[in-house]
């Protein structure tokens, strides 16, 4: 096993604030690639690095527990670790199945895609105040405004709420920013604990006030009209399971399209292609979330005692699965730290692999498809006019501040 100073302390999330630490993983995957990583006050994990060895952590969901100790690589306290157990991407079969079944028919590609003319539609608003704007704050002022006006109109939201559910949606994968957080302890994820004490609150308020009126055609109703396994949610469940669908809505797309932007403006020559020929847009996006995953891992609990990549696993560890390392793994991508739009295939992991593989992937890839086809059709130059500063964050591999000039 390691000390604490033999490689970057990937718990540290200041680690992260320069990006992340490729060389590094690079190194491990080579020589240690289920790495066991110590952390202080409280007991280490290990960082699963390849890509063949993450995708069999996927693929045993009992053996690799979700809601053993939650999915984040703190150890939370009994409360909070039973709220995270109400989250969808937090429960083990045969519960995650029951509670994705209802739900699955309306992510579907085709439902999916009926929606491309609203997203489009939504996007040229955003483009049209972006214009009038010139210089904005890319992360805040452009990208985060599809997402969450896409998700409050899925789940039937107020107008009036979205700015805020977006900023709690912020502060749920961004606990340890004091920028986004306030001044509160940010050394784990439990500092995001009172955006998702504030927005389960109001999902419950929100549940209880649909069901005094008739359906609507929206995810709000398909939930609450739903079984579960033993029947419907109640406010409680509905509550803790809303703050991870919107959560995911709202906050990984808002990552993707912003690190997405960037990435083209740092890779002129694959801008001009895109630019050229928009065909080439959906292996764009499939690169972006390669290349810029918004999420550095997922955690897992060891459910009894197993052997990975040679390595033993003992009952009640830690195993992270480190999207960041495996989309990059040299055993699957060729020149794995170019960024290249004409990647094919690109088996990226991004959204997941297996029984937790992301339920909103179609959706994710649609508004990024959309929302760069209106981005380079609206504005002739795309530019920073300052540094780009990423998320304080051990989880969340995503920009809080990018300054750019828009110009038609």
């Amino acid at each position: 096993m390691s000390n604490l100073t033999a490689t970057p302390n990937l718990w540290d999330p200041d680690v992260f604030t320069s990006g992340p630490p490729h060389d590094a993983l690079t190194e491990l995957r080579r020589t240690q690639p289920v790495y066991w990583q110590d952390m202080p006050n409280e007991p280490g994990f290990w960082a699963v690095l390849t890509h063949a060895d993450l995708t069999a952590v996927a693929r045993e969901p009992v053996l690799y527990s979700a809601s053993e100790g939650g999915v984040v690589l703190e150890n939370l306290d009994a409360v909070n670790l039973e709220q995270m157990r109400g989250m969808l991407l937090a429960m083990d079969p045969p519960k995650h199945v029951a509670y994705r079944r209802p739900l699955a028919p309306s992510f579907k590609a085709r439902v999916i895609a009926s929606l491309e003319d609203r997203i489009r539609t939504i996007c040229r608003e955003i483009m049209a105040s972006a214009r009038a704007a010139v210089d904005v704050d890319f992360v805040h002022d452009v990208a985060t405004l599809l997402p969450s006006q896409v998700v409050g109109e899925l789940m039937g939201l107020p107008k009036e709420d979205w700015n805020q559910i977006q900023a709690w949606a912020e502060q749920n994968t961004s606990g340890q920013d004091p920028d986004i957080v306030g001044d509160d302890a940010v050394d784990s994820y439990g500092a995001g604990e009172s955006a998702t004490m504030h927005m389960a609150m109001y999902a419950m308020q929100f549940a209880a006030q649909r069901r005094t009126e008739a359906p609507r055609d929206d995810l709000t109703s398909l939930i609450l009209a739903g079984n579960f396994g033993d029947g419907p949610m109640n406010d409680l469940d509905f509550g803790i399971f809303f703050v991870q669908l919107v959560t995911a809505g709202n906050d990984t797309t808002k990552t993707m399209l912003s690190a997405g932007v960037l990435a083209l403006i740092e890779h002129p020559e694959q801008l001009a292609a895109v630019r050229t020929d928009p065909s080439l847009l959906p292996g764009a996006v499939e690169e972006i979330l390669r290349y810029e995953n918004p999420l550095h891992y997922f955690r897992r609990t060891a459910t009894a005692d197993s052997v990975l990549h040679g390595t033993e696993i003992a009952a009640g560890d830690k195993v992270l699965m480190y999207y960041t390392s495996a989309n990059r793994d040299e055993a699957v991508f060729a020149d794995p730290h170019r960024f290249d739009i004409h990647r094919s295939p690109n088996p990226h992991l991004s959204f997941g692999i297996g029984e937790h593989f992301c339920l909103g992937a179609h959706l994710a890839r649609l508004e990024g498809k959309v929302f760069f086809e209106e981005v380079l059709s609206t504005f002739s130059t795309i530019e920073l006019t300052g540094e780009p500063v990423r998320v304080r964050s051990n989880l969340n591999n995503g920009y809080k501040r990018m300054p750019v000039r828009l110009v038609a």
